[in-house]
């Protein structure tokens, strides 16, 4: 019996533990060292650490509505999407390290926000970014980043190859 794992599913192990780990610590950090809206100049003018609660998605996506509709779709939509992350990458060569590594952030950045709903119903963000207090940006956490930095990066791996495949066949 071949009990080897595959390196993709190693990369997805390795990654996931280490930014769930960040993103739970920091949170931990914010929630236990900070009251609600709390916020903490880091550079000023430029980026604070201010406690929010969100009870939507990206940006307060959704945070108006129904308590109960909102609480099934963000107690499904992780689980879901983690298991059709988990579908995709059964299909994806073990050497693709750009399409391993941008789902695997994905799926960490997701699973680190579903363990706050899961305990608290909403998700703590608190990486502040504005301008002069002009320009804001809404507040954020670790499991959103490393769901962005993964969109991003898999968007750019999926037109680099598609660019690739044009050059080919212009040939």
């Amino acid at each position: 019996m071949n009990l080897m794992i595959k390196r993709k599913y190693l990369l997805l192990i390795t990654l996931t533990c280490l930014l769930v780990a960040l993103d739970q610590l920091t949170k931990l950090y914010v929630h236990t060292q900070f009251q609600l809206h709390e916020s903490r100049v880091i550079i000023d003018n430029f980026f604070h650490l201010t406690y929010v609660r969100n009870f939507g998605a990206a940006f307060g996506f959704l945070s108006q509505t129904p308590p109960v509709f909102r609480e099934i779709f963000f107690l499904m939509m992780p689980p879901l999407a983690c298991l059709i992350i988990l579908y995709i990458m059964r299909e994806i060569d073990d050497n693709d390290s750009r399409q391993i590594l941008s789902l695997s952030s994905i799926f960490a950045g997701a699973l680190g926000n579903y363990l706050d709903r899961l305990q608290f119903r909403y998700v703590i963000d608190f990486l502040d970014f504005h301008f002069y207090g002009k320009y804001s940006w809404p507040a954020f956490n670790i499991a959103d980043m490393a769901i962005v930095f993964g969109v991003a990066f898999l968007m750019y791996a999926m037109l680099s190859e598609k660019k690739s495949i044009k050059t080919i066949t212009e040939a």
